[in-house]
């Protein structure tokens, strides 16, 4: 009896020692450190990233620029490197909005409105057209339909002044009315596609955030 004792103690110690073995070496495993993406990077990792290269391809493209040349791209990227509130995604939506607001201003003879958002030779082309307008006794009932394309037609940085050159593709329905109201042109029932290239200007060096049309022409 005492040997059986003796021999199945002998056999429990050698299970033991085996299963130590085996839970051993896996405690020790999972207790090396695992990094998560809430610890600080080791620093001497973080300075040979921020002294390594980046290569051209990485920097990010905005979506707003893809088919644009590379001179309207680099014209971009030197406005954002002097205005780092410059955004283009922003400016783009900000130009539609202008484009509508300038646009129903001079319809509706509005020169407030045109003087805040035009510079001084634009204004001046716009109030001298209401003034003829306005002699001959004729109005506009136009409207914008729609804008079709936004797209940025050139970019660049002279000193302090950013200028941006932006391509409107938009349905306009347009109706000229005389001194009795009577329509001389135009339909309201069918909407024309008219293309224009404005360029906004703004200084950059500017508290105010504020971009004014610079230049009007037909695209």
């Amino acid at each position: 009896m005492i040997i059986e004792i003796v021999i199945l103690a002998m056999i429990a110690a050698f299970l033991g020692m085996r299963l130590y073995s085996v839970l051993g070496r896996r405690a020790e495993h999972e207790e090396e450190s695992i990094p998560t993406r809430f610890e600080a990077p080791d620093q001497a990792a973080v300075q040979a990233n921020r002294t390594r290269p980046v290569p051209p391809a990485a920097l990010q493209r905005p979506a707003d620029l893809a088919g644009v040349s590379p001179a309207v791209e680099q014209g971009v990227r030197d406005i954002a490197a002097a205005d780092r509130t410059f955004d283009i995604t922003a400016f783009l939506e900000g130009a539609k909005g202008a484009y509508g607001m300038v646009l129903e201003a001079f319809w509706n003879g509005d020169k407030a409105t045109l003087r805040e958002l035009c510079d001084d030779d634009v204004y001046a082309s716009f109030a001298g057209a209401i003034d003829a307008r306005d002699a001959a006794g004729e109005t506009l009932a136009n409207r914008l339909i729609r804008i079709e394309e936004a797209i940025i037609q050139g970019a660049r940085l002279d000193g302090r002044i950013a200028r941006v050159a932006v391509r409107f593709v938009a349905d306009i329905a347009a109706v000229t009315r005389d001194k009795e109201g009577v329509m001389i042109a135009g339909s309201l029932d069918d909407a024309i596609e008219t293309r224009d290239i404005w360029t906004f200007s703004r200084d950059v060096t500017a508290a105010a955030p504020d971009w004014v049309l610079d230049e009007t022409d037909e695209g």
